[in-house]
Protein backbone atom coordinates (compact mmCIF):
# COMPACT_ATOMS: atom_id res chain seq x y z
CA UNK A 1 0.00 0.00 0.00
CA UNK A 2 0.95 3.65 -0.26
CA UNK A 3 2.30 5.43 2.78
CA UNK A 4 -1.08 5.91 4.46
CA UNK A 5 -2.16 4.33 7.73
CA UNK A 6 -4.58 1.46 6.99
CA UNK A 7 -8.13 2.60 7.65
CA UNK A 8 -7.54 6.24 6.64
CA UNK A 9 -8.33 6.60 2.97
CA UNK A 10 -9.01 9.33 0.45
CA UNK A 11 -12.35 9.46 -1.41
CA UNK A 12 -10.31 10.33 -4.51
CA UNK A 13 -8.15 7.20 -4.21
CA UNK A 14 -4.89 8.90 -3.22
CA UNK A 15 -4.11 6.02 -0.85
CA UNK A 16 -3.91 3.68 -3.88
CA UNK A 17 -1.28 5.74 -5.69
CA UNK A 18 2.13 4.05 -5.57
CA UNK A 19 4.00 6.42 -7.85
CA UNK A 20 4.51 9.28 -8.21
CA UNK A 21 3.36 10.47 -4.81
CA UNK A 22 0.85 13.28 -4.54
CA UNK A 23 -1.05 12.85 -7.81
CA UNK A 24 -4.59 11.63 -8.42
CA UNK A 25 -5.05 8.02 -9.62
CA UNK A 26 -5.72 8.96 -13.24
CA UNK A 27 -2.39 10.80 -13.47
CA UNK A 28 -0.45 8.20 -11.50
CA UNK A 29 1.96 5.87 -13.22
CA UNK A 30 1.17 2.94 -10.91
CA UNK A 31 -1.70 2.02 -8.58
CA UNK A 32 -2.10 -0.60 -5.86
CA UNK A 33 -4.77 -3.11 -7.01
CA UNK A 34 -4.89 -5.10 -3.74
CA UNK A 35 -8.47 -6.46 -3.55
CA UNK A 36 -8.74 -5.96 0.20
CA UNK A 37 -11.16 -2.98 0.48
CA UNK A 38 -10.54 0.10 2.54
CA UNK A 39 -13.57 1.22 4.60
CA UNK A 40 -15.01 3.48 1.85
CA UNK A 41 -14.15 1.25 -1.14
CA UNK A 42 -15.97 -1.34 -3.22
CA UNK A 43 -14.18 -4.40 -4.63
CA UNK A 44 -15.54 -5.88 -7.86
CA UNK A 45 -15.01 -9.31 -9.39
CA UNK A 46 -14.40 -8.31 -13.00
CA UNK A 47 -16.05 -10.23 -15.83
CA UNK A 48 -15.46 -8.00 -18.85
CA UNK A 49 -13.43 -4.94 -19.81
CA UNK A 50 -14.62 -2.51 -22.46
CA UNK A 51 -11.57 -0.81 -23.98
CA UNK A 52 -12.29 2.68 -25.28
CA UNK A 53 -12.36 2.98 -29.05
CA UNK A 54 -9.24 5.12 -29.44
CA UNK A 55 -7.16 2.82 -27.24
CA UNK A 56 -8.39 -0.35 -28.93
CA UNK A 57 -7.68 1.04 -32.39
CA UNK A 58 -4.14 2.02 -31.39
CA UNK A 59 -3.44 -1.36 -29.81
CA UNK A 60 -4.72 -3.21 -32.87
CA UNK A 61 -2.70 -1.02 -35.23
CA UNK A 62 0.48 -1.61 -33.22
CA UNK A 63 0.06 -5.27 -32.26
CA UNK A 64 -2.58 -6.78 -34.55
CA UNK A 65 -5.10 -9.23 -33.13
CA UNK A 66 -4.51 -12.40 -31.17
CA UNK A 67 -1.68 -13.12 -28.72
CA UNK A 68 0.26 -9.90 -29.30
CA UNK A 69 -2.53 -7.50 -28.44
CA UNK A 70 -3.61 -9.72 -25.56
CA UNK A 71 -0.09 -9.65 -24.13
CA UNK A 72 0.06 -5.87 -24.57
CA UNK A 73 -3.01 -5.40 -22.38
CA UNK A 74 -1.71 -7.87 -19.79
CA UNK A 75 1.62 -6.05 -19.66
CA UNK A 76 -0.01 -2.65 -19.18
CA UNK A 77 -2.20 -3.86 -16.31
CA UNK A 78 0.62 -5.78 -14.63
CA UNK A 79 2.99 -2.83 -14.80
CA UNK A 80 0.57 -0.06 -13.90
CA UNK A 81 -2.09 -1.67 -11.70
CA UNK A 82 -4.71 -0.21 -14.06
CA UNK A 83 -5.57 -0.22 -17.76
CA UNK A 84 -4.17 2.97 -19.24
CA UNK A 85 -2.87 2.84 -22.79
CA UNK A 86 0.53 4.61 -22.69
CA UNK A 87 0.05 5.98 -26.22
CA UNK A 88 -3.53 7.32 -26.08
CA UNK A 89 -3.65 7.82 -22.30
CA UNK A 90 -7.15 6.32 -22.28
CA UNK A 91 -8.66 3.13 -20.88
CA UNK A 92 -12.34 2.19 -20.95
CA UNK A 93 -14.61 0.73 -18.28
CA UNK A 94 -15.69 -2.65 -16.91
CA UNK A 95 -18.52 -4.97 -15.95
CA UNK A 96 -18.53 -7.21 -12.91
CA UNK A 97 -20.11 -8.31 -9.66
CA UNK A 98 -19.57 -6.58 -6.33
CA UNK A 99 -17.50 -8.83 -4.08
CA UNK A 100 -17.46 -6.54 -1.04
CA UNK A 101 -18.44 -3.02 -0.08
CA UNK A 102 -16.72 -1.24 2.79
CA UNK A 103 -18.97 -0.02 5.60
CA UNK A 104 -18.24 3.62 4.75
CA UNK A 105 -18.76 3.38 0.98
CA UNK A 106 -21.31 5.96 -0.22
CA UNK A 107 -22.02 4.20 -3.53
CA UNK A 108 -25.05 2.24 -2.30
CA UNK A 109 -23.75 -1.06 -3.65
CA UNK A 110 -23.91 -4.44 -1.92
CA UNK A 111 -22.23 -7.78 -2.47
CA UNK A 112 -23.82 -9.58 -5.42
CA UNK A 113 -24.80 -6.46 -7.38
CA UNK A 114 -23.89 -6.77 -11.05
CA UNK A 115 -22.56 -3.40 -12.18
CA UNK A 116 -20.84 -1.44 -14.90
CA UNK A 117 -18.37 1.19 -13.79
CA UNK A 118 -18.91 4.69 -15.11
CA UNK A 119 -15.38 5.86 -14.40
CA UNK A 120 -12.34 5.24 -16.56
CA UNK A 121 -10.06 2.25 -16.26
CA UNK A 122 -7.23 4.81 -16.25
CA UNK A 123 -7.99 5.53 -12.59
CA UNK A 124 -9.41 2.16 -11.50
CA UNK A 125 -7.06 -0.22 -9.61
CA UNK A 126 -7.21 -3.45 -11.62
CA UNK A 127 -5.70 -6.92 -11.36
CA UNK A 128 -6.12 -9.63 -14.03
CA UNK A 129 -5.93 -13.30 -13.02
CA UNK A 130 -6.69 -15.39 -16.12
CA UNK A 131 -4.19 -14.26 -18.74
CA UNK A 132 -7.13 -13.06 -20.86
CA UNK A 133 -7.29 -16.58 -22.25
CA UNK A 134 -10.87 -16.12 -23.52
CA UNK A 135 -10.11 -12.94 -25.51
CA UNK A 136 -9.11 -13.23 -29.16
CA UNK A 137 -8.10 -9.57 -29.45
CA UNK A 138 -10.65 -8.93 -32.19
CA UNK A 139 -13.16 -6.85 -30.23
CA UNK A 140 -12.93 -4.04 -27.71
CA UNK A 141 -14.91 -6.07 -25.17
CA UNK A 142 -12.51 -8.27 -23.23
CA UNK A 143 -13.84 -11.26 -21.24
CA UNK A 144 -11.63 -11.74 -18.21
CA UNK A 145 -11.33 -12.72 -14.57
CA UNK A 146 -9.86 -10.32 -12.06
CA UNK A 147 -10.60 -7.67 -9.45
CA UNK A 148 -11.07 -3.92 -9.48
CA UNK A 149 -11.52 -1.25 -6.81
CA UNK A 150 -13.96 1.67 -6.74
CA UNK A 151 -13.33 4.71 -4.55
CA UNK A 152 -15.84 6.79 -2.62
CA UNK A 153 -15.97 9.28 -5.51
CA UNK A 154 -16.33 6.60 -8.20
CA UNK A 155 -19.53 6.04 -10.17
CA UNK A 156 -21.21 2.76 -11.10
CA UNK A 157 -24.56 1.63 -12.48
CA UNK A 158 -26.40 -1.55 -11.59
CA UNK A 159 -26.92 -3.47 -14.82
CA UNK A 160 -30.50 -3.45 -16.16
CA UNK A 161 -32.30 -6.76 -16.37
CA UNK A 162 -33.82 -6.12 -19.79
CA UNK A 163 -30.67 -5.36 -21.81
CA UNK A 164 -28.04 -8.04 -22.57
CA UNK A 165 -24.82 -7.49 -20.67
CA UNK A 166 -22.63 -6.87 -23.72
CA UNK A 167 -25.03 -4.27 -25.11
CA UNK A 168 -25.54 -2.61 -21.72
CA UNK A 169 -21.78 -2.32 -21.29
CA UNK A 170 -21.42 -0.79 -24.75
CA UNK A 171 -24.17 1.76 -24.04
CA UNK A 172 -22.86 2.71 -20.62
CA UNK A 173 -19.33 3.07 -21.98
CA UNK A 174 -20.44 6.10 -24.04
CA UNK A 175 -23.40 7.40 -22.02
CA UNK A 176 -21.83 10.81 -21.42
CA UNK A 177 -22.01 11.80 -25.11
CA UNK A 178 -25.80 11.62 -25.64
CA UNK A 179 -26.49 13.26 -22.28
CA UNK A 180 -24.26 16.24 -23.09
CA UNK A 181 -25.68 16.46 -26.62
CA UNK A 182 -29.15 16.69 -25.12
CA UNK A 183 -28.01 19.50 -22.84
CA UNK A 184 -26.30 21.44 -25.64
CA UNK A 185 -29.32 21.30 -27.93
CA UNK A 186 -31.66 22.45 -25.17
CA UNK A 187 -29.28 25.23 -24.11
CA UNK A 188 -29.05 26.49 -27.68
CA UNK A 189 -32.80 26.93 -27.92
CA UNK A 190 -34.93 26.79 -31.03
CA UNK A 191 -34.18 23.98 -33.46
CA UNK A 192 -30.39 24.02 -33.88
CA UNK A 193 -28.70 21.96 -36.55
CA UNK A 194 -26.45 19.20 -35.22
CA UNK A 195 -23.57 17.41 -36.94
CA UNK A 196 -22.14 14.20 -35.45
CA UNK A 197 -18.77 13.00 -36.68
CA UNK A 198 -18.78 9.25 -36.32
CA UNK A 199 -22.57 9.14 -36.45
CA UNK A 200 -22.68 5.43 -37.16
CA UNK A 201 -20.79 4.41 -34.02
CA UNK A 202 -21.96 3.80 -30.48
CA UNK A 203 -21.64 7.30 -29.05
CA UNK A 204 -22.49 8.88 -32.41
CA UNK A 205 -25.77 7.05 -32.93
CA UNK A 206 -26.88 7.75 -29.37
CA UNK A 207 -25.95 11.42 -29.80
CA UNK A 208 -28.03 11.70 -32.97
CA UNK A 209 -31.00 10.13 -31.17
CA UNK A 210 -30.50 12.47 -28.20
CA UNK A 211 -30.35 15.52 -30.46
CA UNK A 212 -33.59 14.55 -32.18
CA UNK A 213 -35.35 14.00 -28.86
CA UNK A 214 -34.11 17.38 -27.57
CA UNK A 215 -35.68 19.24 -30.52
CA UNK A 216 -32.81 19.65 -32.98
CA UNK A 217 -33.60 20.62 -36.54
CA UNK A 218 -31.32 19.35 -39.30
CA UNK A 219 -29.28 16.32 -38.23
CA UNK A 220 -26.12 15.38 -40.10
CA UNK A 221 -24.31 12.10 -39.50
CA UNK A 222 -20.79 11.81 -40.90
CA UNK A 223 -19.27 8.37 -41.52
CA UNK A 224 -16.08 7.25 -43.32
CA UNK A 225 -17.45 4.62 -45.72
CA UNK A 226 -20.44 3.93 -47.94
CA UNK A 227 -21.14 0.74 -45.99
CA UNK A 228 -21.53 2.70 -42.75
CA UNK A 229 -23.59 5.30 -44.59
CA UNK A 230 -26.04 2.64 -45.75
CA UNK A 231 -26.47 1.37 -42.19
CA UNK A 232 -26.96 4.88 -40.80
CA UNK A 233 -29.53 5.74 -43.48
CA UNK A 234 -31.41 2.52 -42.70
CA UNK A 235 -31.40 3.42 -39.00
CA UNK A 236 -33.20 6.70 -39.77
CA UNK A 237 -31.31 8.73 -37.19
CA UNK A 238 -30.05 11.51 -39.47
CA UNK A 239 -31.63 13.78 -42.09
CA UNK A 240 -28.35 13.89 -44.03
CA UNK A 241 -25.69 11.21 -44.11
CA UNK A 242 -22.31 12.41 -45.37
CA UNK A 243 -19.39 10.19 -46.32
CA UNK A 244 -16.12 11.94 -45.57
CA UNK A 245 -12.74 11.53 -43.96
CA UNK A 246 -12.99 13.60 -40.79
CA UNK A 247 -9.22 14.18 -40.97
CA UNK A 248 -9.67 16.18 -44.22
CA UNK A 249 -10.96 19.57 -43.01
CA UNK A 250 -11.93 21.01 -46.39
CA UNK A 251 -13.43 17.77 -47.68
CA UNK A 252 -15.40 17.29 -44.48
CA UNK A 253 -16.78 20.82 -44.51
CA UNK A 254 -17.81 20.39 -48.15
CA UNK A 255 -19.59 17.11 -47.37
CA UNK A 256 -21.47 18.63 -44.42
CA UNK A 257 -22.53 21.70 -46.40
CA UNK A 258 -24.17 24.40 -44.31
CA UNK A 259 -22.24 24.56 -41.02
CA UNK A 260 -23.99 23.13 -37.98
CA UNK A 261 -24.85 24.98 -34.79
CA UNK A 262 -23.61 22.07 -32.68
CA UNK A 263 -20.94 19.56 -33.75
CA UNK A 264 -20.26 16.42 -31.72
CA UNK A 265 -17.00 14.59 -32.39
CA UNK A 266 -17.29 10.84 -31.74
CA UNK A 267 -14.54 9.47 -33.99
CA UNK A 268 -11.70 7.29 -32.71
CA UNK A 269 -8.86 8.60 -34.91
CA UNK A 270 -6.62 11.65 -34.36
CA UNK A 271 -6.58 14.70 -36.59
CA UNK A 272 -10.28 15.60 -36.74
CA UNK A 273 -10.14 18.89 -34.84
CA UNK A 274 -9.91 21.31 -37.76
CA UNK A 275 -12.62 19.57 -39.75
CA UNK A 276 -15.00 19.84 -36.82
CA UNK A 277 -14.22 23.56 -36.53
CA UNK A 278 -14.80 24.24 -40.23
CA UNK A 279 -18.10 22.33 -40.07
CA UNK A 280 -19.48 24.51 -37.25
CA UNK A 281 -21.20 27.87 -37.63
CA UNK A 282 -19.87 31.00 -35.91
CA UNK A 283 -21.01 31.21 -32.27
CA UNK A 284 -21.64 27.46 -32.39
CA UNK A 285 -20.38 24.69 -30.14
CA UNK A 286 -18.04 21.76 -30.74
CA UNK A 287 -18.05 18.93 -28.19
CA UNK A 288 -15.06 16.59 -28.43
CA UNK A 289 -15.83 13.08 -27.20
CA UNK A 290 -12.87 11.30 -28.76
CA UNK A 291 -9.88 10.38 -26.62
CA UNK A 292 -7.85 10.79 -29.82
CA UNK A 293 -8.48 14.55 -29.73
CA UNK A 294 -5.58 16.98 -29.43
CA UNK A 295 -7.05 19.81 -27.43
CA UNK A 296 -4.14 22.10 -28.30
CA UNK A 297 -4.84 21.46 -31.99
CA UNK A 298 -8.49 22.31 -31.41
CA UNK A 299 -7.79 25.53 -29.54
CA UNK A 300 -5.02 26.75 -31.82
CA UNK A 301 -6.91 25.65 -34.90
CA UNK A 302 -9.96 27.68 -33.93
CA UNK A 303 -7.73 30.69 -33.28
CA UNK A 304 -5.98 30.29 -36.60
CA UNK A 305 -9.27 30.03 -38.47
CA UNK A 306 -10.75 33.02 -36.62
CA UNK A 307 -13.59 30.75 -35.52
CA UNK A 308 -15.77 32.17 -32.75
CA UNK A 309 -16.74 28.84 -31.20
CA UNK A 310 -17.28 27.26 -27.83
CA UNK A 311 -15.01 24.21 -27.60
CA UNK A 312 -15.99 21.64 -24.98
CA UNK A 313 -14.23 18.59 -23.62
CA UNK A 314 -16.74 15.79 -23.20
CA UNK A 315 -15.72 14.44 -19.81
CA UNK A 316 -18.10 11.47 -19.87
CA UNK A 317 -20.15 12.52 -16.85
CA UNK A 318 -23.50 14.27 -16.83
CA UNK A 319 -25.91 13.63 -13.95
CA UNK A 320 -28.39 10.93 -14.98
CA UNK A 321 -26.36 9.95 -18.05
CA UNK A 322 -26.60 6.19 -17.58
CA UNK A 323 -30.39 6.04 -17.32
CA UNK A 324 -30.74 8.53 -20.17
CA UNK A 325 -28.58 6.50 -22.57
CA UNK A 326 -30.27 3.21 -21.70
CA UNK A 327 -33.67 4.80 -22.29
CA UNK A 328 -32.56 5.99 -25.74
CA UNK A 329 -31.26 2.52 -26.53
CA UNK A 330 -34.56 0.92 -25.55
CA UNK A 331 -36.68 3.48 -27.39
CA UNK A 332 -34.79 3.77 -30.69
CA UNK A 333 -34.77 0.71 -32.97
CA UNK A 334 -32.25 2.42 -35.24
CA UNK A 335 -29.76 2.77 -32.39
CA UNK A 336 -30.18 -0.87 -31.43
CA UNK A 337 -29.66 -1.96 -35.03
CA UNK A 338 -26.37 -0.07 -35.26
CA UNK A 339 -25.14 -1.50 -31.96
CA UNK A 340 -26.02 -5.01 -33.09
CA UNK A 341 -24.20 -4.48 -36.40
CA UNK A 342 -21.03 -3.59 -34.48
CA UNK A 343 -21.20 -6.48 -31.99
Amino acid sequence: MANVVRGVSSPYGLHRVLEPAGVLPQQAWRLDPDPQPWPDEVVVDVERLNLDAASFRQLREQHGAGPAVRQAVLDIVAERGKMQNPVTGSGGMLLGTVRAAGPESPLGLTAGDRIATLVSLTLTPLRLEDGLERWDGATEQVPCRGTAVLFARSIAAVLPGDVPDAQALAVLDVCGAPALTDRLVREHGGTPSVCVLGGGGKSGSLSLAAARRAGAGRLVGVVPTEAEAARLRAAGLADQVAVADARDPVGLAAAVGEPADVTVVCVDVPGCEHGAILSTADSGTVAFFSMATSFSAAALGAEGLAADLRLLIGNGYVPGHAAFALDLFRAEPGVRALFEARS
